[in-house]
């Protein structure tokens, strides 16, 4: 499994290598535009929860806790009985949305079934789905990329932090988030093919799930990636250029249908287990089915 299965007589063999920050730099200006008109497309963006913070209404009492700052105390409360108790005000609280689109070499495969790249469908859906939270009166950022922003041209802001990332990386994006900070109830969004070793996919959940984030993990996938239509003489090529030529492609189906539902169910077992959800999107379906899934994944938390 990696940047495709290409037949031999059909599609040569496209090196992540050969996709340079300058090709990226030209499909920027149609991907904000596609990622602007799926955001729009759905419903308002991801709705902040109540709770209590900086604001004008009651929220609740609460018990005074040790060491706080005396001028918390609300006096007449208190005065009721023999405890001391705090008043707290309610605040819009504005949630947070990390996104992360996997950028990897092994996303830059597309048959001829899908309209678009892995890497480009992360992409779309990664500023849609910024765009929509900040739309809601939120926050938004890229995993360990950029700081949160609220502005209206979060789409733009973000796809210039990648350009600016892949010309300083000449476009050799790691397959899974760097470790980067988040706080409890941040929400993240990781979307890619995730064609990793299990167990560092679940180091990576296992990280942001210790810092208190929950998020969803959208698996994305060409739909020859799944169908292995392959028949007869079959060269098969991996981001790095290496190849394996198969002279009955069909007899490898069986056996990469198996591996492929054991991994996914690696990965699922691991989302679950580190309180994220799961979800999968074939490149060849509409981006909003996907945008939709993701918000539904994300409200769901832990």
């Amino acid at each position: 499994m990696g940047a495709g299965f290409q037949p031999k007589e059909s599609i040569r063999p496209d090196a992540a290598k050969s996709h340079a920050a300058v090709d990226l730099a030209r499909r920027l200006p149609g991907l904000t535009l596609s990622a602007r008109h799926a955001a729009a497309s759905v419903a308002a963006g991801l709705h902040g929860r109540r709770r209590a913070g900086m604001g004008e209404n009651f929220w609740q009492f609460r018990p005074f806790i040790s060491g706080e700052t005396a001028q918390n105390v609300d006096w007449r409360r208190s005065g009721r009985d023999d405890r001391l108790y705090v008043r707290e005000r309610e605040w819009e609280a504005a949630q947070v949305l990390w996104v992360w689109a996997d950028l990897s070499p092994s996303m830059n495969f597309r048959s001829a079934l899908a309209e678009d790249t892995k890497a480009d469908r992360a992409l779309v859906l990664a500023l849609a789905l910024a765009d929509a939270c900040v739309r809601g009166g939120e926050r938004a950022g890229f995993l360990g990329m950029t700081p949160l922003f609220s502005a209206a041209d979060v789409i733009e802001r973000l796809a210039l932090a990648v350009l600016t990332e892949a010309r300083r990386r000449n476009d050799s994006f790691p397959d899974l988030p760097p470790p980067a900070r988040t706080r409890p109830r941040e929400k993240v969004a990781l979307i890619g093919d995730f064609l990793v070793d299990p167990a560092e996919f679940d180091a990576t959940l296992a990280r942001l799930s210790a810092q208190g984030a929950q998020g969803c993990a959208l698996m994305l996938f060409d739909p020859v990636e799944e169908n292995f239509p392959f028949v007869g003489q079959t060269e098969f090529f991996d981001e790095d250029g290496a190849k394996l030529r198969a002279g009955r492609a069909e007899d490898f189906a069986e056996i990469y249908a198996q591996k492929l539902a054991a991994h996914r169910a690696a990965l699922m077992d691991s989302a679950r287990a580190r309180g994220f959800t799961f979800a999968l999107h074939a490149t060849d379906r509409p981006a909003t089915e996907a945008l939709l899934r993701l918000r539904q994944g994300l409200g769901e938390g832990r």
